[in-house]
């Protein structure tokens, strides 16, 4: 039976067997010389491209079930994929390649006054689960950022991007073939059964290290109540755009126009423009034209609705909101601290941006705004691991503990301590 049809009956089992298969890959991808990987990335990255009419037959089919059910343009655009796309994460692939392998890389060394040598060293989580929903690319992004760093994947995409990610995967496996690591060593979840993710986030007996979820917040909220295992995971990107009474004016609005019509349905797209009431006579009016003039739907305060009789009024409801559409908020605040004040109430922590011309402004904001990307002077849609010189990225991860911003390559390691002695013994 082919495996976008498959239905097992009992999708515990299934996944119990993922998990062990997937474990015993873990160890051998942990020893895995970097030319090996790079081999496997690089092979799949051709074989992306070689398969891209059958990728795009794949896709054709999932929009096509998106429609029918319809789904928001937004989640269509997410969804979708061309030429140009494929090509992008077929280029992913190859930069991740070209990334320095962290495995191995020795983090501090030192030696003890009684002769131990200690050395803190690179290593892989082990097996890691990425739960992502309708964006295909992370098939390609999660599956080759793994396998750099060590680490063997189990991939559940969403129903509504199954047989784009199934074809995806197909040139994943072939680059594995291509450097002689087992088909194991990426997974793909062969089942759009809801009880795989269940199982996945029990932990899979034991043989899973590590969740990452890709998607909306009740996915995110799902994973992060009910997982047993370590999750590497955002809520919502909830980012705001700051424009200062020193900001200039040409540049704001071609960041804020880019960092909320871009791409409105990812998520580092603006969902808040901040003005400082300062600076509203000169800056709020054009600031706001741009954006009605370039399709957007503006809901703003009381000020921002006296600008243009197109500004609708913006319910409380409305800031603190991830619209991923062509909507944005607007409210006027009293200067940094305004905005700072607002961004700690409404934000997300995921990524937000200051445009001034003031360095001690920039520094302030930088400072204080307490996000996993803070910008100044440029666009929030920056937030992408590619963006970085990551190669790729798993998600933007927006928790304190290990990993922070882009989840890429470094970040999907741990460390061991190596240590060497001459014979010594602790004292009694």
């Amino acid at each position: 039976m082919n495996t976008i049809e498959r239905i097992p009956e009992d999708t515990a089992k299934l996944m119990r067997e993922i998990g062990s298969s997937a474990r015993s890959a873990a160890r051998v991808l942990a020893t895995a010389s970097t030319d090996q990987k790079n081999l496997a990335l690089t092979h799949a990255a051709s074989a992306l491209r070689k398969s891209a009419p059958i990728i795009l037959e794949a896709n054709a089919r999932d929009i096509a079930a998106a429609e029918a059910a319809n789904r928001p343009a937004s989640f269509i655009d997410r969804l979708k994929l061309d030429a140009k796309r494929i090509e992008a994460i077929a280029q992913g692939l190859d930069d991740i390649a070209t990334l320095a392998d962290p495995i191995g890389t020795v983090l501090a060394e030192w030696t003890r006054p009684n002769g131990l040598s200690f050395q803190r060293v690179r290593v892989p989580l082990g097996v890691i689960g990425i739960i992502y929903e309708s964006r295909p690319n992370v098939t390609a992004d999660a599956g080759g950022l793994s396998l750099k760093a060590g680490n063997a994947a189990i991939l559940r995409g969403g129903s509504e991007s199954h047989y784009s990610s199934v074809a995806i995967h197909a040139a994943l496996v072939a680059g594995l073939h291509a450097a002689g690591l087992p088909d194991t060593a990426i997974q793909l979840v062969p089942t759009t059964d809801r009880a795989a993710v269940g199982e996945m986030l029990k932990g899979l007996a034991g043989t899973l290290d590590v969740i990452v979820p890709r998607g909306g917040r009740s996915l995110v909220e799902r994973v992060q109540n009910e997982a047993r295992v370590p999750v590497f995971a955002h809520l919502e990107g909830i980012c705001h755009t700051y424009v200062d009474r020193a900001a200039d004016l040409d540049k704001a609005i071609a960041i804020v126009i880019n960092a909320k019509m871009r791409r409105t349905g990812v998520c580092g797209s603006t969902e808040c423009l901040l003005v400082d009431k300062n600076a509203s006579q000169d800056h709020l009016t054009p600031l706001v034209k741009a954006l009605l003039d370039a399709g957007c739907e503006v809901r703003g305060d009381a000020a921002t609705q006296k600008v243009d009789a197109r500004v609708k009024p913006a319910s409380a409801d409305d800031y603190g909101k991830e619209f991923l559409d062509a909507i944005i908020a607007v409210k006027t605040v009293d200067g940094v601290d305004g905005a700072i004040s607002h961004i700690t109430t409404y934000g997300s922590q995921h990524t937000d941006a200051i445009i001034t011309e003031c360095a001690a402004t920039a520094e302030l904001f930088l400072n204080r705004v307490d996000s996993a990307i803070v910008l100044v002077n440029a666009s929030t849609q920056f937030a992408d691991g590619g963006e970085f010189g990551f190669g790729a990225e798993i998600g933007i991860a927006t928790g304190k503990m290990h990993a922070r911003g882009p989840v890429g390559v470094e970040q999907l390691t741990s460390f061991k301590y190596k240590v060497r002695g001459t014979g010594q013994v602790r004292p009694v």
